[in-house]
């Protein structure tokens, strides 16, 4: 049985209305169905795209290869970027791994990969009153395999070089320390932005999103 939205606000509201006997609020009528109507109106995958295009960098969880942690799961830092040469949205996770590090030898042995952007990453949180664990201070969790780009491709050199415009002390990286460039073959993406749970985004809803 399908309801419409009117009645399931309707429903919404007696369900957490105070008792009669506290009284009428329509403060808190309000409030809730302009939380329900925000909710309704989110789009969770341009929520992800945008999340990924103005963050500089992701929370990258591996499978540890340290003879220390092996197994655990491991959580670095690295530098991302989702740029075309005129520094739009592409959608398109691409970093730079050395072997040097943790993440290089994680993903070599067992290629299982997840990143973490969060709307605290550019401070939006903070400056607008929210702590960054609560679900409206949103945040997206993308897994999927590392695949290491080919120099001689085609499209290496531009996406190389959006890359080091974005983060331009990466030159250097790839000079001294064999770094090489990435891209994340997407398999899921969770999206935490409201109330109630994350929601799935296909990798095919989110590389859709006009940027």
């Amino acid at each position: 049985m399908k309801f419409s939205p009117s009645i399931l606000v309707a429903l919404m509201l007696a369900l957490v209305s105070p008792l009669p006997s506290f009284g009428y609020s329509p403060r808190e009528d309000a409030r809730l169905i302009k939380e329900y109507k925000r909710e309704r109106e989110l789009n969770h995958a341009k929520i992800a795209r945008d999340l990924v295009h103005r963050t500089n960098w992701a929370a990258f969880g591996s499978l540890s290869t340290n003879k220390l942690v092996e197994g655990y799961p491991m959580v670095n830092i690295i530098s991302i970027d989702d740029s075309d040469a005129k520094e739009n949205s592409t959608g398109r996770i691409r970093f730079v791994l050395t072997d040097l590090d943790f993440t290089g030898p994680d993903w070599q042995k067992d290629n299982k990969v997840t990143l973490l952007f969060s709307d605290e990453q550019t401070l939006k949180c903070k400056d607008g009153g929210q702590d960054p664990m609560e679900p409206t201070c949103a945040r997206a969790m993308i897994s999927g395999k590392v695949k290491k780009l080919d120099p001689s491709e085609r499209t290496y050199k531009p996406a190389f070089d959006a890359f080091v415009k974005r983060h331009p002390a990466a030159s250097n990286w790839i000079k001294v320390h064999n770094f090489y460039l990435c891209e994340l073959d997407i398999s899921n993406i969770f999206v935490l932005d409201f109330y109630g749970g994350p929601h799935i985004v296909s990798a095919s809803d989110y590389y859709a999103v006009s940027s």
